[in-house]
């Protein structure tokens, strides 16, 4: 292979889900690691939640009744 050849990146670029600017290769999907930590601290706060409906048995569906 030659040292000039041009490397085809592994993941489309698309835009940050933070601030909307190109993702970078090092810290996708993110541009930047700020972007990266601030989706981080949401996680770790509890901001991206899924909640569950009342209606909705807590059961474990690998565990027999």
């Amino acid at each position: 292979m030659s040292s000039d050849a041009k490397v085809t990146p592994l993941r489309p670029r698309r835009p940050c889900p933070e601030c909307g600017k190109q993702s970078a290769r090092e810290t996708y999907p993110f541009c930047s690691t700020r972007c990266k930590d601030v989706d981080l601290n949401r996680w770790l706060k509890g901001a991206y939640v899924i909640t569950a409906r009342d209606d909705e048995e807590e059961t474990d569906p690998d565990v027999p009744k």
